[in-house]
């Protein structure tokens, strides 16, 4: 009877569909790669052998690249010899490269086609990770909470998303020497200054040519001394400088400046905002909180917002972030919105992925430093932690900061690429005014007018460059850093 015929149920249909996959499209693509090498080289920048679904095309496809890169011809001929002879019982590796050639599509075409195999093997790829997640929602550890797996989802997502890949691996050494190639092409179209992204702090790009890309760099020192003026005015800085261009893929690539994503764990967007306002307006953030100003400064105000409002700077004010959701944000605003810069205000605000981390804190940090200089690479971007430094500065004579200052030093300074320490000696003298009238206070204004209204930007480790100390101008009041104007920048005075 027909009820009794037994059906296969949906989800025994799901397990023999196969991957999707195109075996013509690759066969067109090798066929007109081995008749024109011009073929390969419309598709080598986004397609690896990889992307191939039949086994023996990711080979042809290896075998025949290598082969051009080299600076040879690939043909069928040339790639005979690198290849097994057997290929299949009625037919011959040779027989099939020259028939690969007969068939071939045109050079015009390739490029269609290769972007239909690159676009099958990102489906079976994205087929894998939903499969795995089935999988892991299904059988899930006690420890492998719901937010956690959405965490890893979002990475592998955002990896797919970026590179087309997720599983890694080796690299030629060539890929890594053409990368630094292209990197000093760069420098040198910014008439030969900078590799990296500028802070617009003269002095500082001069030392570090500018912020690097991957690099995990840390922004130390003790409260009051500016470290969060700083990094607001680095974050404008590459924000007002942004310039972007769409690429030939359709992708948009930053010429200058930067989208700046901005972590500010201790103070509310509202609080930063008004930093920026005051910096740019030059009227004190204290007044403008007060609405101690004129009309005319309100207007500066105005402008100074309406350009603020154009700027790529996204501000996330949300306190007691963990790291792993800090990651996960900062993939979803590269993914959704571009990022070129993210800063972090600061490393002691942030807590780690497991419950147990504060029994100890200085493993907690390991895990917090070690996942940015991770996330630095992943993304692609500059890193700036702000970081708190420890008490005992202040029981030494000489308060200039040092590395071994930094809180729970070994984590954060072995993964660091660079560590910069924000220094005002203004502050501490201040503090020690002798009485008034007395010798000693003629002798301490003397001081003050000498380190009045300076700052000094340590650079303590950089793995590329020197280390040194930058003057800059620093504006209590406005919260801001500027170029320090020195004598031997001055034009030479007429006596």
């Amino acid at each position: 009877m027909a009820e009794n015929v037994h059906r296969l149920r949906p989800e025994d249909e799901k397990s023999f569909r196969l991957a999707p996959h195109n075996v013509e499209a690759e066969q067109a693509l090798l066929g007109a790669i081995l008749v024109n090498n011009e073929a390969f080289y419309r598709v080598s920048d986004f397609l690896d052998p990889d992307h191939f679904y039949e086994p023996i095309h990711k080979k042809i496809y290896e075998v025949a690249s290598r082969i051009m890169r080299a600076g040879k011809v690939a043909t069928p001929v040339t790639l005979k010899t690198f290849l097994p002879d057997a290929f299949l019982p009625e037919m011959t590796m040779p027989q099939y490269l020259a028939r690969l050639a007969a068939e071939a599509t045109t050079v015009i075409n390739a490029a269609d086609f290769g972007e239909m195999v690159y676009d099958l093997a990102i489906r079976r790829k994205l087929i894998a990770i939903g499969e795995e997640m089935s999988s892991t929602a299904y059988n899930s550890e006690v420890e492998e909470t719901a937010p956690k797996q959405i965490e890893l989802a979002e990475k592998h997502l955002f990896e797919l998303a970026e590179k087309g890949r997720y599983d890694g691996g080796f690299q030629p050494f060539n890929s890594a020497t053409n990368a630094a190639i292209e990197m000093a092409a760069e420098a040198f179209k910014r008439d030969g200054t900078l590799s990296g992204t500028a802070t617009g702090l003269t002095d500082l790009d001069r030392l570090m040519g500018g912020l690097q890309r991957s690099d995990l760099i840390i922004l130390a020192a003790r409260p009051a001394m500016g470290k969060t003026s700083l990094a607001t005015n680095i974050a404008f800085n590459v924000a007002k400088n942004f310039r972007a261009d769409v690429a030939p893929d359709g992708q948009s690539k930053t010429l200058d400046g930067g989208r700046v994503g901005f972590f500010s764990l201790e103070m509310s967007a509202e609080q930063l905002a008004t930093r920026i306002l005051a910096e740019q307006s030059g009227i004190s953030s204290s007044d403008i909180r007060r609405g101690n100003i004129h009309e005319s400064q309100f207007n500066r105000l105005v402008d100074a917002s309406n350009l603020m409002s154009t700027l790529p700077l996204f501000i996330d004010d949300t306190g007691g972030l963990a790291i792993s959701q800090l990651a996960a944000r900062a993939r979803r605003l590269k993914r959704q919105k571009g990022l070129d810069l993210l800063i972090i205000d600061y490393l002691q605000l942030l807590s780690g992925s497991s419950k147990k981390g504060n029994e100890n804190r200085v493993q907690e940090l390991t895990e917090i430093t070690t996942t940015l200089k991770a996330l630095a690479k992943e993304l692609e971007v500059p890193i700036i932690a702000l970081s708190q430094l420890s008490r005992q500065v202040e029981s030494r004579d000489d308060k200039h900061p040092q590395l071994s200052d930094l809180r729970e030093s070994g984590s954060i300074e072995q993964d660091a690429d660079v560590v910069l320490f924000v220094y005002r000696e203004e502050y501490y003298l201040k503090n020690k005014e002798p009485k008034e009238g007395s010798p000693e206070h003629l002798a301490w204004q003397g001081e003050m007018e000498k380190v009045h209204g300076r700052a000094e930007v340590i650079i303590g480790k950089q793995r590329h460059g020197p280390t040194g100390t930058v003057q800059l101008q620093f504006e209590a009041n406005l919260t801001r850093f500027s170029n320090l104007a020195r004598a031997d920048y001055l034009p030479e005075r007429m006596e």
